[in-house]
């Protein structure tokens, strides 16, 4: 490997040539010539053109590494598509480089100190960095959205979780090209990895774990063939039948409001205590319908179980898998204590398990810190980590919730162990912490920027490390003061209206009584997290149904809403806007009527001004769905689609067989003329395509139109009054999440989940769902199935108004399934077949308009982006410089790596040649001193100064430099050397530009 030296200034400046830069250039240089700029990269932004940015608002994972010399700070740059490197030498990280990776990026793990892997959620891969030569060497492709990878074993191997896949992959870094061995997880959502001390333990945390709580329906007739069945009211249950159960002794609490009529009978929550009881809130014991010999009564096979697996532990020797168990509900980061060799995870605990609002505001979800011996699979304690909260009511003092810690993303320990430190992304802030995760800090908290996810630790000079997701920053914290010190940012793209709306979403301190919570402590990352809860007023008013009832198809009545609604599981926010009424019941007209929710549920003194409430609906409507998994790489519907984990449910096929491969294009035509719905509807009657959700039209007159906008632009959804089986008016919900809440099914004995489909989560699955309809065959059934799973919003058929069977349905802001999509072209594979039927692929799906395409390049030294003009012409970074993608491929070798990706359509010229979207091409204000990550730096506007090394002022350093510049062939053919003083614009660097500098260096002084 080269030196130091080489390694990270070769890299700097990949395209200058010539002799390395000096110490100063890493500070100065070209793009580092007005340094300035550079550290001001997220002011610059603010202004940064919202239409070719695509929203995923994917979560960090583990996006801060420090290579094993300590010299280099390496932090992923999500919504850029980049990694971004600090030089440490000072002690302040002081920004080198911006590599291209894939997109999305949330892992970095460095591998030595030359080599670094990034892991990109929606490319579905991860990109092998060269540190040296600051360039992609491999591209690795993964199973669906990768979070994690890290290094372990011997041989080492490298360990990535893919999370929707619930796998973890394993690959040989020295044979990339052997592929991977897949470790399946039994459980949903695994992301964060640590490996143990001595490298033979990798540990994976579960995500969406769940908390060992499910659901008994509890709304349906009780009559036999209706599913799920009426446990609540069953006469054997402890309430003797009583629905909805009360829930303080044979009393509400609150009391009932006796103006109201009788509240609907709904389902239950349960949770298995520690000896494996299931138990409700009012202290009864529910155990035998759950798991035991009247589990039938509950949909259940008897000796039924949700093992609650937290952890995933993997052998790194022999792959062999065992789990931890009963840690918390949303395991969001892990690290191995240095000396006890403890599991130490960090995450939050809903306590859904309790009913009612008023006795949850506020205070419905614990911040946790779990410790797990080695090889043990339980925990060996948990610790709140907000201690000196007492959630005896939903509020207290502005000084105490600024103590607390929300929404923890990251921990990290100190060597000897003594010290650990925990990021609150919520909070913006950062708590100290002992062995036991009690607090141990000189204050409660140390503040940071917004949004703190990764941190690394560089005990040496005394320095904690912290990734600041939503300010682009990296805060320094001097750990022996236990302050921030400093503060750098680096380029953002992310437009305003997003970093402005964003707040009301995840500030914990702001929104919130007790300062631990927000809207996403239970919308996690603006998606649901895999529970329901019970968020009745016992006490409440009804409210008079004012929605578009069956877009007046049908006879059912829609009733009004009665406060007692039940269970309800949590929903997604993304693309939310534009499909009002919103809720289940379609009971809020619009985001401003969730208003009342950060006092009445989050416990704040004050809801939101209507302008806050403005920039949080404008900062949700930019959220977007990513790539469906199950779409072909054209994003057309598979015809053969395995189904793994799905089975038939007994009333279409034998309780629990695993179902065939499904056709979700045959599905489609099922879904869409197969009058499935008692032989007179279809299922995009109310299912209305693309997006599965309800229609805007209603019926006037025998002619359909659309709904008028509420006051507040909303729109008017249909609403259905025969889904429901604990409440009679449903919104229709759209389907395109549903492949994300498998994991519940009652015709195994072991499930991953314990809330399914409908409202409040009763139906286990989607077979489930389906098989009430008229479905023929088994092989029906799993059509159907491959099509819910595959429904994405787009590229499917829509309806219109004036065939009543089939309506237009709303929009889908949804993402194409080839997006993310890379291939790295190097010596070895730029002939390979395989590999150019790949690029041909990904060319004619851009060809089509669908996507982008762009490709990243080491050429001549020189760090290169293109952008695809169909049909194969490649637009260079340089204006008017064109190239086939063939002339490109074929060019590639070791260390001249080109990686091609497919990228949203229109965001291509941003990804690929204007960075900061400023009208001039990166390479072109790169050759013109200007910074391509700047908007406001352009190579009409540079301005050569002199000053060599930033420090602002022309000093006898910088006529040093100017000497070496001039007088040394290497050095002063460097673009760097022009940069500084070449004020003439000559092309190098001479005697006119020595008179230009003596006049900068003493003005009106000189001889």
């Amino acid at each position: 490997m080269p030196s130091r030296g080489t390694a990270v200034r070769r890299r700097v400046f990949p395209g200058h040539g010539g002799a390395a830069p000096s110490r100063s250039t890493l500070r100065t240089g070209c793009v580092g010539a007005l340094i300035a700029s550079v550290f001001a990269f997220h002011i610059l932004a603010v202004d940064a053109r919202a239409a070719s940015f695509v929203n995923w608002e994917n979560p960090h994972v583990h996006p801060l590494d420090m290579t094993p010399d300590g010299l280099t700070l390496l932090a992923v740059n999500t919504p850029d598509a980049r990694l971004e490197a600090f030089d440490l030498e000072s002690g302040t990280p002081v920004w080198i480089d911006s590599i291209p990776v894939g997109l999305e990026p949330v892992s970095v793990r460095v591998r030595g100190n030359g080599e670094a892997w990034v892991v990109n959620h929606i490319s579905d891969s991860v990109s092998v960095v060269s540190l040296t030569t600051g360039n992609v060497a491999a591209t690795i492709r993964t199973l669906d959205e990768p979070a994690d990878v890290v290094f372990a074993g011997t041989p080492q191997r490298a360990f990535v979780t893919c999370s929707q896949a619930n796998t973890v992959q394993v690959l040989d870094p020295a044979d990339l090209d052997a592929g991977p061995i897949d470790i399946p997880i039994d459980a949903e959502d695994p992301r964060a990895l640590a490996v143990s001390p001595d490298g033979r333990t990798v540990y994976a945390a579960i995500f969406e774990s769940g908390n060992g709580t499910t659901i008994l329906g509890g709304g349906a007739i009780p009559e036999p063939g209706i599913f799920p069945p009426n446990v609540v009211s069953d006469p054997l249950g402890p309430y003797g039948g009583v629905n909805p159960p009360p829930n303080a002794g044979a009393a509400y609490n609150p009391p009932m409001n006796p103006l109201n009529p009788p509240p609907p009978p709904v389902g239950l929550i349960v949770r298995k205590d520690g000896n494996g009881n299931w138990m409700d809130d009012n202290c009864r014991d529910w155990t035998d319908f759950v798991t035991g010999p009247l589990a039938h009564l509950s949909g259940r096979l008897e000796g039924w179980d949700l093992p609650d697996r937290d952890l995933a532990v993997i052998d790194a020797q022999s792959l062999q898998l065992t789990y931890a168990r009963r840690l918390m509900n949303l395991c969001m980061a892990l690290a191995v204590h240095p000396t006890s060799g403890e599991v130490t995870v960090v995450g939050t605990d809903g306590i859904n398990d309790v009913r009612f609002l008023s006795n949850l505001a506020g205070r419905f979800l614990r911040v946790q810190f779990a410790r797990v011996a080695p090889g043990a699979d339980l925990p060996h304690a948990i610790t709140d980590l907000n201690p000196h909260l007492t959630y005896q009511g939903p509020t207290v003092p502005r000084a105490q919730r600024d103590l607390s810690v929300g929404d923890p993303r990251g921990i990290i320990w100190a060597g000897d162990g003594l010290r650990g430190y925990v990021s609150g992304m919520g909070s913006n802030n950062v708590v100290v912490i002992d062995a036991s995760g009690d607090r141990a800090g000189l204050s409660p908290t140390i503040e940071v920027g917004e949004g703190p996810t990764g941190l690394a630790l560089d005990e040496p000079r005394q320095r904690l490390y912290v990734l600041n997701r939503f300010a682009a920053s990296v805060s320094v914290v001097d750990t022996a003061g236990e302050v921030e010190i400093a503060r750098v940012p680096f380029f953002d793209p992310t437009p305003a209206v997003i970093r402005v709306g964003r707040r009301h979403l995840y500030d914990t301190h702001e929104t919130s009584g007790l300062g631990h919570v927000a809207c996403a402590s239970c919308h996690a990352d603006a998606r649901p997290d895999r529970l329901a809860w019970d968020l009745g007023e016992p006490d409440g008013d009804m409210k008079t149904f004012n929605q578009n009832c069956g877009a007046n198809l049908f006879d059912e009545p829609c009733e009004d809403h009665h406060p007692m609604k039940g269970p309800m599981i949590t929903q997604t926010l993304q693309d939310i806007i534009g499909k009002e009424p919103l809720h289940w019941r379609g009971d809020r007209d619009g985001l401003e009527e969730f208003n009342p929710a950060f006092e009445a549920v989050l416990g704040d003194d004050e809801t939101l001004t209507a302008e806050e409430m403005q920039e949080l609906k404008a900062f949700l409507a930019t959220i977007t769905f990513g790539p469906n998994p199950f779409r072909n790489l054209d994003n057309s519907l598979p015809t053969d689609l395995p189904l793994p984990g799905h089975h038939a449910t007994g009333l279409v096929g034998p309780a629990g067989l695993p179902l065939p491969n499904g056709n979700a294009a045959h599905g489609l035509d099922l879904y869409r003329t197969g009058k499935l719905f008692g032989g007179a509807f279809d299922c995009v009657t109310c299912h209305t395509l693309p997006t599965g959700a309800g229609t805007n039209l209603h019926a006037i007159g025998g002619q359909f139109a659309a709904v008028p906008a509420g006051p507040n632009g909303e729109n008017h959804l249909m609403i259905v009054s025969f889904i429901g089986t604990t409440n009679i008016s449903m919104k229709v919900p759209s389907l395109r999440n549903d492949y994300e809440r498998t994991g519940f099914d009652q015709t195994q004995l072991s499930n991953r989940a314990g809330f399914g489909y409908l409202n409040d989560g009763a139906v286990d699955s989607i077979a489930r769902m389906i098989s009430v309809f008229s479905v023929q065959s088994v092989q029906d059934l799993a059509d159907l199935v491959a099509f819910v799973l595959s429904i994405s919003g787009s590229d499917l058929p829509v309806g219109g108004a004036s065939n009543p069977y089939e309506l237009r349905g709303p929009d889908s802001k949804d993402t194409h399934a080839g997006v993310g999509v890379q291939v790295t072209v190097d010596g070895a594979n730029r002939t390979d077949a395989g590999v150019l039927a790949r690029i041909e692929q990904m060319r004619g799906i851009s060809q089509s308009g669908a996507v982008g395409m762009i490709a990243k390049a080491l050429r001549g030294g020189e760090r290169r982006g293109y952008y695809l003009v169909p049909p194969a012409t490649m637009h260079s970074d340089r204006a008017g410089e064109l190239m086939t993608m063939d002339a490109l491929r074929t060019e590639a070798g070791a260390g001249a790596e080109v990686t091609f990706t497919l990228v949203p359509a229109g965001s291509e010229v941003r990804f690929g040649v204007d960075r900061d979207e400023d009208g001039a091409f990166d390479r072109d204000e790169l050759d013109a001193c200007a910074n391509p990550a700047d908007r406001l730096s352009t190579p009409a506007n540079v301005v050569i100064t002199g000053d060599s090394n930033g420090d602002g002022a022309v000093a006898a350093e910088d006529l040093a430099m100017f000497t070496r510049c001039a007088t040394g062939p290497a050095l002063g053919a460097s673009l760097s050397c022009a940069c500084w003083f070449d004020f003439d614009r000559a092309g190098h660097v001479d005697l006119a530009d020595f008179q230009r500098l003596q006049l900068v260096y003493c003005g009106a002084t000189c001889p």
